[in-house]
């Protein structure tokens, strides 16, 4: 490339990269074919052609968000459901992957193989980049978008903060509430002692712990030895305590000589909350007469979370060279103590249901990355990453025990009690590399290939327990038994009570593999196609086999049968261009459209029960899900019109075949539960809405400060589309297709897609004062949570309206390398009620509904 093209380049880019200018200024400069017009247009915007988003690390401190699930809520077009997955566009989050510098992430979720994102700290990113624009250096797997999690990079100054902060709930913090003893003093740290180990005997039996298959007196022994009453017996704690966290972060750079420079990056925090739910759970079906309820149940749970947080990096950084190095570590644990009682149909009279669960997760990824420069004016660029990552969910002593009401008095009754023992692993293997071509032309035009590869496995087991009376019955006395009673080493010697493994009785496998193995290459062309038009051209091949095998839970062998269904072995291609038209000072229009695809998630597929703990719903796979194929198509108007200020306007419109899409049901059983198929075809069309602007007042107090509003709007809509001939293979009728407009209603909504998601931020910044207050209002319009069955409505959920303050305020105590802060934040100030449900006409079942109430939290940061 000429040297002169190459000077002049990069003067422009310095030029962009100065403070604004006066904004009557408009700056138009125009140097060979190289044209930029337009001062106002961020970095990001102007050297990408996709339409994409941005979340800083100023965005998340002014928010206040403690995760990267809390702060994609704000991102225009995106909601976030049960805390944790991201949906755009009002896609589910099966057509959403997340990524960590480039990377694939592992999920600790039974259900999902996208990982949840409340799992990442805000303290440890640098940001999170949204793309809803397909290119072709991503993943293939991509519907309503990628996103992008950067981890905090080598710090430009030293920096040292520490933090401690105290908070609480309105429904929670000093109220009633359930708890059971649990392991000891470390649950509150979230790490079991080992007092919820599976007993080594049980694992050595090789089998089912059945007295078929050991014996009455092994079983005998057994039972006492699986039993523990502090894990499963409920206690009332008159005041819940309120939340705490504190952690530290802190980065340097030491200067080698030649250029070179050494960063050293750590983040570690840790977080202890409480929250409790009250509320309603129903399940019933509509006739002509209204909603006759099958079960009715006020329900009490309370849950305590500890988090630990750890990130460290190392970076290598020189003139034409970086190497750089982090370990991400997470581990979540919730602490459950539930109950409910009311009306079971089935039984014909009230029961009580009281459950515990400890639910561990842990995720922990490394990565090694570099970047280097060659050519005498670096016209060749190489990016390389590898990274490894490994993901857990265990689920040990989960426990349910029910109650009959016989003249007000709650008796024990045979066969109604469990235990199960759970445990997820799930690792990626994954590796890429990028060239990035400078081409020798006029025009500033870069050529783009690479390849990547991913190797994802996973391993699923569940076993479950159950207490049986060892004669016909319970002898009277027993069933007026407290719980740890009637579970003594006593009756279990004598009989009275027996352990039973059912273990092999669930419906389906109890154990699978899941693997998913891709390849992948793609080359694409990026630059200037004329004065003031960009394009990104491109096609990424990829190669991928897909598979969940049911596997004896004893001998690890593959099970075949109705639930063996082949892999998935698919190859695409998959082309993508956007075209942005710079076409008016600060003024820029995008044209995109993309084929892309969405595979099913392993738990999709897995013939395992698994019942949900936040609403004890029963789920289970379906083998013979397919591939979905997605042709995606966006035009977006973008106007820059201040330094940070913005308005932008867009259309989106998405065909998609075989989407998957949750089903109620209890396909050829006696029982409901959740399973998964693939519909013929739905669409999705919408218009997103951004607008950011600061004002400068003349208002005494503000002292100096500024204003700043921003808001974003999505409208959206979606059809499922189902012709009389088409048919679909829903879980439960060993792979015969059966009539689509059995299952899915032609014209119906697509699951999870909601048709308004609305947010608002109002805030004031004031730099000399040391000051940010931010108000945040979200809006997501109801959504299908679930295709209820044959002839019933749909399950709703509503999430409505949520407003949040966030304010930070620097204290100033003289000392220049001293610099205290306070922080507090008071989330869903409407207190906004969670609710799902079915409605016909004006009768309606509450599935389940609950307050979440008023959250708190004040905290003290100090920077050295």
């Amino acid at each position: 490339m000429p040297p002169l093209r190459h000077g002049l380049f990069l003067a422009v880019g310095a030029a962009l990269a100065q403070p604004a200018l006066a904004e009557d200024a408009a700056v138009t400069t125009q140097l060979d074919a190289v044209t930029v017009q337009g001062e106002y247009i961020p970095e990001p915007m102007a050297q990408t052609a996709e339409v994409a988003s941005f979340v800083s690390r100023e965005d998340l401190q002014r928010t206040g968000d403690g995760d990267a699930a809390q702060a994609l809520a704000r991102v225009s077009g995106l909601s976030v459901v049960g805390k944790k997955y991201v949906y755009v566009r009002g896609l589910g989050e099966r057509y959403s992957s997340a990524l960590l510098n480039g990377s694939p992430l592992p999920s600790p979720e039974p259900m999902q193989r996208v990982v949840p994102l409340d799992l990442f700290p805000a303290e440890a990113l640098q940001g999170v980049t949204v793309q809803k624009t397909y290119s072709v250096r991503y993943p293939g797997e991509f519907g309503g978008g990628v996103i992008d999690l950067q981890g905090l990079m080598v710090p430009e100054e030293p920096f040292l903060k520490l933090d401690v902060g105290i908070g609480g709930n309105s429904v929670t913090t000093g109220e009633a509430g359930l708890t059971h003893n649990g392991g000891g003093d470390r649950d509150w740290w979230g790490y079991d002692d080992g007092v919820r180990d599976l007993p080594s005997e049980v694992i050595r039996s090789g089998q089912a712990v059945t007295r078929a298959n050991l014996g009455t007196a092994a079983i005998r022994q057994l039972g006492a030895r699986l039993n523990n009453p502090n894990l499963y017996v409920l206690q009332q704690k008159d005041s819940i305590d309120p939340d705490f966290s504190f952690g530290a972060s802190g980065g340097t750079a030491f200067e080698l000589g030649d250029g070179l420079k050494l960063g050293v990056v750590g983040v570690a925090s840790f977080d202890n909350e409480w929250r409790t739910r009250t509320g309603e759970q129903q399940n019933g079906v509509f006739t002509a007469d209204g909603a006759d309820l099958y079960e009715d149940y006020p329900f009490a749970t309370t849950r305590n979370n500890a988090r630990v947080n750890g990130l460290f990096g190392l970076g290598l950084q020189g003139e034409r060279h970086s190497l750089a190095w982090s370990t991400l570590y997470v581990h979540d644990t919730v602490k459950e103590t539930k109950s409910r009682a009311g009306y079971n149909f089935n039984v014909g009279g009230d029961i009580r249901e009281d459950g515990t669960l400890w639910l561990e997760r842990e995720l922990v990824n490394h990565q090694v990355s570099g970047k280097s420069s060659f050519g005498e004016f670096d016209d060749l660029v190489v990016e390389w990453r590898l990274a490894s990552s490994e993901a857990r969910r265990n689920t040990p002593y989960e426990s349910s025990f029910r109650y009959g009401s016989v003249n007000g008095t709650w008796l024990h009754g045979p066969g109604n009690n469990w235990l199960r023992f759970g445990a997820v692993e799930d690792e990626v293997a994954s590796g890429g590399v990028d060239f990035t071509w400078s081409l020798p032309f006029e025009r500033d035009l870069n050529l783009g290939f690479g390849v990547a590869y991913s190797d994802n496995d996973r391993e699923a087991l569940q076993r479950t327990f159950r207490f049986d009376a060892g004669g016909a019955s319970l002898p009277q006395f027993n069933q007026y038994q407290r719980i740890d009673y009637l579970l003594s080493d006593y009756n279990f010697l004598n009989d009275i009570v027996v352990l039973n493994e059912i273990t092999a009785n669930n419906n389906g496998e109890s154990a699978y593999t899941g693997k998913l193995e891709t390849t992948a290459a793609y080359v694409q062309l990026e630059g200037e196609l004329a004065p003031l038009w960009r394009a990104s051209v491109g096609v990424r091949y990829e190669d991928a086999t897909q598979s969940v095998t049911p596997r004896d839970i004893f001998s690890g062998e593959a099970i075949g049968g109705i639930y063996a269904a082949p892999p998935l072995e698919n190859d695409y291609l998959l082309p993508a261009a956007t075209i942005t038209w710079n076409f008016a000072d600060n003024q820029q229009l995008r044209l995109g459209a993309s084929k892309t695809i969405a595979r099913p998630q392993f738990r999709e597929l897995a013939p395992q029960q698994y019942t949900d703990p936040d609403n004890d719903r029963l789920f289970f796979g379906n083998p013979f899900l397919v591939d979905s194929e997605l042709m995606n198509l966006d035009l977006r108007y973008e106007w820059f019109f201040g330094a940070g200020e913005y308005f932008t306007a867009g259309l989106f419109h998405k065909r998609i075949d075989n989407p998957v899409e949750a089903v109620i049901g209890d396909f050829g059983g006696n029982q409901l539960f959740q399973g998964f198929l693939n519909a013929p075809e739905a669409t999705l069309h919408g218009v997103e809405l951004e607008f950011k602007k600061y004002f400068d007042p003349e208002a005494a107090w503000l002292q100096g400060g500024r204003l700043y509003f921003a808001t974003n709007y999505t409208w959206s809509r979606s059809e499922v589309n189902a012709g009389e001939n088409d048919t679909v293979i829903p879980p439960g009728f060993n792979g015969a297709p059966q009539a689509a407009r059995s299952f899915v209603r032609d014209g119906s909504r697509m699951q999870g897609q909601s048709e308004h998601i609305g947010n608002v931020q109002f805030g004031v910044e004031n730099e000399d004062a040391d000051l940010q207050a931010t108000l945040v209002a979200n809006y997501v319009s109801e959504r299908i949570s679930v295709r209820g069955r044959a002839g019933q409505p749909d399950y709703i959920e509503e999430p409505g309206t949520t407003l949040d303050l966030v304010v930070r305020k620097g204290l100033d105590f003289g000392y220049r390398h001293f610099k205290p802060s306070v922080r507090f934040s008071a989330r869903n100030l409407l207190d906004t009620r969670h609710e799902e449900y079915q409605e016909v006409g004006g009768s309606r079942i509450d599935l389940y509904s609950y307050e979440p109430g008023i959250s708190y939290d004040l905290s003290l940061t100090v920077e050295f």
